[in-house]
């Protein structure tokens, strides 16, 4: 279907054609949705041996008492698997609760607030504070920066990661940026890897940034791959190390689309200084994390390679639905403009990038014929796509029959889209 060669009639045939099939789906009344990268029941359903794992024996293997109270840095085997998830010392690990985000957001609070260095290097101290924001991207670290009234200037993706020129030039010229997201592993929801010279580049950012900028570091699918030979990426903290800015960045990680989301353990791995900040804060908000639970996990993973033939059971559950998204797009869309997705080899997404101006109609349109999908926008700061044209697939919860029948509905609504953009000129 190639709409700039096509005739008024041609248009008008497609046009037809396509709504009579469009509403023909409508009157099925489906219920599907494809809004959130959960995992499915059927992943959770991988991690119901922990159910009583313990057995009674609350102790860890360090001899720490689970039940009681204390330890803010979590429980020494349990920061071994946040170590093994990010590839750092286990001393550089605090492990925590069920969730990255809550850890992310009690960084940044006490960034913000109270400083990582000290009250004089909290950035509240300065009337302006700016996030950099690679788009598209994660709509919960928007969340984050607009909770906190941080203001956040967007910088494309690229296939190495974000455009880093653009990067170290906002930030050799504007003082009042504090820090940038990136999720460096299968990015959401582009699934790009960030390559080796984009790592040395953003470890080498604290070089030219304010003191007290930081890197939010949110490696959520650093295991999580699709492939039998993944894409490595490159330690972020061996580059700092090398380029002398161990302070820059804060890493984040959690088991939550590992075992349970609702019942992970989530991991930071920082400099010593910035663990010593962010522990005399954290202090004041809590007395201690769920350490019964990361026994639960500390036991589930004991054996030697557990970790790595846990995320594969999880990606023979997952590459089929990805598989689906990816044949009717290329079907679809392959010989022709009408769409671009990038072709993820983990983590939980699919991006997909319509003619300019039709991610909302198209998402509108899939709605009303009972696919759910994520709001067009969400991807951008303040949900505003400037080229409305991005809309993030979340294929993990619906069964694989099901992703089939919501992916054909999305193609008929992106072609019926293109076609009346078309013939409206």
């Amino acid at each position: 279907m190639e709409l700039n060669n096509a005739s008024a009639e041609q248009l008008a045939q497609w046009e037809h054609a396509l709504a009579a099939e469009y509403h023909a789906i409508v009157a099925k009344g489906l219920n599907l949705d494809l809004t959130r990268g959960k995992p499915s029941a059927e992943q959770l359903t991988l991690s119901n041996g922990m159910d009583g794992i313990l057995k009674g024996n609350y102790t860890s293997p360090d001899g720490v008492d689970c039940r009681n109270y204390g330890g803010l840095d979590g429980i020494m085997e349990a920061r071994a698997i946040g170590a093994a998830i990010l590839g750092v010392p286990v001393e550089s690990v605090l492990a925590g609760g069920n969730s990255s985000l809550t850890l992310m957001h009690q960084a940044m609070t006490i960034a913000h607030l109270f400083g990582l260095d000290g009250s004089d290097s909290a950035w509240a101290n300065e009337e302006t504070v700016k996030f950099i924001c690679p788009v598209p991207g994660y709509d919960r670290h928007y969340s984050v920066c607009e909770h906190l009234g941080i203001e956040m200037i967007t910088v494309p993706m690229t296939s190495n990661g974000p455009q880093m020129d653009e990067v170290e030039r906002l930030i050799a010229e504007d003082s009042s940026i504090k820090g940038m997201w990136c999720v460096p592993k299968y990015s959401n929801p582009t699934g790009v890897v960030y390559s080796d010279d984009t790592v040395a580049r953003i470890a080498a950012l604290g070089k030219i940034a304010a003191p007290n900028f930081r890197v939010f570091w949110d490696n959520a699918y650093g295991v999580h791959d699709l492939s039998d030979n993944p894409a490595q990426l490159a330690s972020i903290m061996d580059a700092c190390i090398a380029a002398g800015t161990e302070d820059s960045v804060l890493q984040f990680a959690s088991t939550s689309k590992i075992t349970f989301a609702g019942a992970g353990v989530a991991f930071m791995a920082a400099s010593s200084s910035n663990l010593s900040g962010f522990k005399q804060s954290l202090g004041f908000m809590t007395i201690g994390p769920d350490k019964v639970n990361q026994l639960r996990h500390v036991h589930f993973f004991a054996e030697d390679n557990a970790l790595k033939t846990h995320m594969q059971k999880h990606a023979a559950i997952i590459k089929p639905r990805f598989s689906s998204v990816l044949t009717h797009l290329e079907s679809a869309f392959g010989d022709n403009d009408l769409g671009d997705w990038e072709s993820a080899d983990g983590g939980y997404f699919i991006s997909f990038d319509t003619q300019p101006g039709l991610a909302k109609e198209v998402v509108k349109m899939a709605g009303d014929a009972g696919v759910k999908l994520t709001p067009a926008g969400a991807t951008f700061p303040y949900g505003n796509d400037p080229k409305d044209s991005n809309i993030r697939i979340a294929p993990t919860v619906p069964t694989v029959a099901q992703v089939d029948e919501a992916m054909e509905v999305f193609v008929v609504c992106v072609k019926l889209a293109s076609v009346r953009q078309a013939i409206a000129g």
